[in-house]
Order: C-alpha cells, then sequence, then structure tokens
C-alpha cells in the first residue's frame, strides 16, 4: 500500500468544494477498503488567492475530515504555480501524488488504475481525454488547436492531457531541481523521462460553479507552452524575412524594367499597402523576440514561484 497525496488547486471554489471533498472521502475509504492505498493518505486543497469563502471552507473541512489538508498562498500566482506549491508540499508527506481540479471533472475512477499502473512499474500515469463533450464548444475547439500547435512547434507534450496525472515520489524530487519561472508542467513533465503511460480520463460536467480558465488564461498558458520549449516561432520570423528579401529582390527587377520601358508610375496606393504589410511584419517579429527576451527577463530574477502563508496538515488539527 502507497501513502498517497491528492493535491488539488483551488480558485473561487465554494460552490462546488464541499462536494469535491465528499467524493473525495468516498474515493479514500474504497481505496483504503480495497488496500490500494494507505489509511494516512490524503487530499491537500490549495487555496490559490480565491476572493471567495474557499479558505474557510478548507479550513472546516480540515477540522471536520482527518483526509483533508490546507495550504493558503499568500497571493494568486495561477494554476499551474499552485499545482506546483501543493506537489512540493505533498512529496515531503506522501509516496505519490495525483494532481486534479477542484471541480472533479475528471474521472475519479481512473485515480484506482493510476495506483494499479504505477504497482506496475510507471513513474508517471497522464490522464487522458478519451471525450470532451462535457467541455464548451469554444473550449473543444481551442484545445484542439493548442494540441496541434504544439505538436508542429516541437513541443513534447501528451496529446489531450491536461494536469490530471500520477507523479511518484522519486519523479517528484526530481521535478523540484526544474525552477523555472515560466511554468508549463504538461511540457516539462514529459522530459524528466521516467516510464509512463496513459488511462483514460471520462470528464463529467461540472456540478456546480464554472470554468475558471478564461479565454485569456488558456491564450496564456499557450503562449508559455510553446515559448518556454520551442524556439520556431524565431526561426519562422527569420525564414519570413528571407521571402520578404526574395520579393523585395523581385521587385527591384520590375522597377528597373518598368524604368528600362518607360512603364514606370508612382502609386500611391501600392506604396502604402507595401509599407503597412511590411511595417506590421517587423512589429509582430519585435514583438516575438521581446516576448522571450520577457521570459529571459522573469527567469534571471529568481523571485519565488508562491508564498505560503498557512498550512494545514498536523494530526492534531493546529496550523502553522
Amino acid at each position: 500500500m502507497i501513502k498517497l497525496a491528492i493535491v488539488s488547486p483551488c480558485y473561487n471554489e465554494e460552490e462546488v468544494l464541499e462536494q469535491s471533498a465528499a467524493r473525495l472521502t468516498a474515493l479514500f475509504d474504497e481505496l483504503v477498503g480495497k488496500e490500494k492505498i494507505s489509511a494516512d493518505s490524503f487530499v491537500l486543497f490549495v487555496n490559490d488567492g480565491s476572493k471567495d469563502r474557499t479558505w474557510n471552507i478548507i479550513k472546516k473541512l480540515h477540522k471536520e475530515n482527518p483526509y483533508v489538508k490546507g495550504m493558503n498562498l499568500a497571493r494568486n500566482v495561477g494554476h499551474q504555480s499552485a499545482i506546483m506549491a501543493g506537489m512540493m508540499t505533498a512529496k515531503d508527506w506522501s509516496d505519490a501524488v495525483v494532481t486534479i481540479d477542484a471541480d472533479l471533472q475528471d474521472d475519479l475512477n481512473a485515480i484506482e488504475e493510476m495506483i494499479d499502473a504505477y504497482t506496475a512499474g510507471y513513474d508517471v500515469v497522464y490522464g487522458v481525454k478519451v471525450s470532451r463533450q462535457a467541455d464548451p464548444l469554444l473550449k473543444r475547439l481551442s484545445a484542439t488547436a493548442f494540441y496541434k500547435l504544439q505538436r508542429r512547434m516541437g513541443v513534447e507534450s501528451i496529446y489531450n492531457h491536461a494536469d490530471f496525472r500520477f507523479l511518484s515520489r522519486r519523479v517528484l524530487e526530481q521535478l523540484s531541481h526544474y525552477q523555472e519561472r515560466n511554468l508549463y508542467l504538461r511540457g516539462i513533465i514529459p522530459l524528466l523521462g521516467f516510464p509512463s503511460t496513459t488511462v483514460d480520463d471520462v470528464i463529467r460536467e461540472r456540478t456546480a460553479g464554472s470554468s475558471k480558465y478564461t479565454l485569456r488564461k488558456m491564450l496564456g498558458l499557450a503562449l508559455d507552452g510553446i515559448t518556454s520549449f520551442s524556439v520556431k516561432p524565431i526561426y519562422g520570423i527569420v525564414y519570413l524575412g528571407i521571402i520578404f528579401v526574395f520579393i523585395s529582390i523581385l521587385i527591384g527587377f520590375y522597377v528597373l524594367y518598368s524604368l528600362i520601358v518607360g512603364t514606370a508610375e508612382h502609386g500611391w496606393a501600392s506604396l502604402m499597402l507595401s509599407v503597412w504589410f511590411v511595417g506590421g511584419v517587423v512589429l509582430m517579429s519585435i514583438g516575438a523576440v521581446g516576448l522571450y527576451i520577457g521570459k529571459i527577463y522573469k527567469e534571471v530574477k529568481h523571485r519565488p514561484l508562491y508564498n505560503v502563508e498557512e498550512v494545514l496538515c498536523d494530526e492534531d488539527k493546529q496550523s502553522h
């Protein structure tokens, strides 16, 4: 039997948190009864700077439920950093960690399969979504486009895998050495190289509340995923520049030919079109390079990913 920790980041989840805790408690009781996990396994709810009653509910659950531990971050640091904070705390208390969002849209039944895969020798088990029908149409389309774009950009990741995964303690120990501030766990974990496999993850609809992953946050995650693991956008700019140089040479020949045969006319429209088009490409190129420079700027400052305000973990229910 292993001591399992389930790490669940929470941001404004007061509507769903008690239901989620009840479902996880039932899961723990079942797995303990099957002797798959030890009775001192736990769920660690990580409050990521919520503005509602999320932290108060976590404290209440911690007092009432022996499986529940809590962690309160000093401010909102984002989904990926909140997961990292929970994993780095839970790795010292457990043999393995499962990360899952607090809304529990991911398939809880897959956790037992993850444990069985670990017993069979796999250190990393990814939950791969077999159907996204429970997700809104825009999210399904954007997710599909995102995974395909990642693949084209050379980013090593698991198709249709989000952040529902099982990691053994030795994987977590190696993960702790990755200190980048532009955190994208879906790209980092495959780089670790430990034996891995997948299980099916059947997504269900939220029982309450709404998704906190806005379009802006999804686009930000997509940019982090691509620019943190691929330099192909920079090469794309170089190739685009070469194409424009070639086009300008052809235009130069055309201008010389027009001057020789006397058909050259000074066209305001074509001039303005060229200036605006080339100017737009230049600005886009500078922006792409600037994006990479901005990430370097964040990395070299070595600021911490998160600050922990309070942790609820003691068996006697004392917080410190």
